[in-house]
């Protein structure tokens, strides 16, 4: 075989192989994104159920409509 083609098809390959190399970082970037936006609904999620844990509690519940009375 010819060096000169040898080189041609080495340099094409290292090519393909930099750009799916690019490819796959730029879709671990995308996936690492979705995640993270993922995981700020969830902790927004759990910040809004332990407010209504919250006031389910009867004596938040009592002592709410005991304020709400007394101001009236």
């Amino acid at each position: 075989m010819d060096s000169g083609l040898i080189i041609t098809l080495l340099t094409v390959v290292i090519i393909l192989l930099s750009i799916v190399i690019i490819a796959l970082l730029a879709a671990v970037t995308m996936v690492i994104i979705k995640v993270n936006n993922i995981a700020k609904n969830v902790d927004t999620i759990t910040h809004n159920i332990s407010s209504a844990t919250s006031w389910v509690n009867p004596a938040k519940l009592f002592g709410e409509a005991v304020k709400a009375f007394r101001k009236r």
